[in-house]
């Protein structure tokens, strides 16, 4: 018998069922913000009541679109090597603030408060925190941090037994350097000893599947910190490669307008089994 595949078998059973079907209209989601055309993306992880973490990220970038699961590539990687750390390999569950890609500057401060948008995520939340096994909150930068506070806020007694852990992004090192022209060596150093901090509360607050290592993370990136994303999180039929660090999809056009209508998908070459063609 050959090799036997797992994959996300999607939203069938309730309240998420439900919830797929209901959510808003493209209309409560500004096209001038929003990539709405490339369609909503909702989560990545467990639906069956097994989740004992749940990461908060911000918006689906370009991986996630093809994929159709949030939170894949290489910040994915850094971001399971950290559930790792932790104890955790397969038990999370992740959700964004936005079910679209943010398009612009400054849109996901705009539409924080966006009531229908509001509304619809603090549903997803009340399925995944009220009454279930969840005992921690990874918030990705200060966009999740925002949202899950406005959450907690008005669900109290619910949130009073959830530890919060507001960490930076896994990719707000490259970000960082690129609007603040310091050396990424530096932020980097900077995120690393973010995630440092959090490490040993956030473990304190769950029940490990796997041994727990709070060895700290040194100043810079190594191939040891990153995990990879199981094949169980995506859905049925997706390659191996789709989870690979590699870079395989990138928004490409001479101009504005044919970027964002146009998503190149590159095979990377270490996933380029066929045999040499002829030119």
């Amino acid at each position: 018998m050959g090799v036997v595949h797992q994959s996300c078998p999607g939203y069938v059973s309730e309240p998420f069922a439900t919830l797929v079907a209901n959510r808003p209209d493209d209309d409560s989601y500004p096209a001038a913000d929003f990539r709405t055309e490339w369609g909503p993306i909702f989560h990545r992880g467990r639906l069956d009541g097994t989740a004992r973490v749940l990461v908060l990220g911000q918006d689906p970038a370009t991986h996630e679109t093809i994929s159709r699961r949030i939170l894949v590539g290489e910040a994915g990687q850094r971001l399971q090597g950290l559930l790792a750390k932790v104890g955790i390999s397969e038990s999370y569950v992740m959700l964004n603030v936005y079910l679209y890609s943010l398009y612009g500057q400054g849109g996901g401060n705009r539409q924080l408060k966006n009531q229908q948008i509001a509304d619809y995520r603090n549903a997803w939340l009340d399925a995944l925190l009220v009454n279930t096994e969840v005992t921690a909150v990874v918030a990705l930068g200060d966009l999740a941090t925002s949202a899950y506070t406005s959450w907690s806020t008005s669900r109290a007694p619910a949130a009073s037994g959830l530890h919060l852990s507001s960490i930076r992004h896994p990719t707000y090192a490259e970000g960082a350097a690129r609007g603040s022209g310091r050396p990424l060596a530096e932020t980097t150093a900077d995120q690393l000893a973010n995630w440092n901090d959090h490490l040993p509360a956030l473990a304190a607050h769950l029940t490990p599947e796997i041994a727990v290592d709070l060895t700290p993370y040194g100043t810079a990136w190594s191939a040891g910190d990153l995990a990879p994303i199981p094949e169980r999180d995506l859905p049925p039929g997706t390659p191996a490669w789709w989870r690979d660090i590699a870079s395989w999809a990138v928004r490409s056009g001479t101009d504005a307008q044919q970027k964002r209508a146009t998503i190149t998908v590159t095979v990377p070459k270490g996933a380029r089994a066929w045999p040499p063609l002829k030119k």
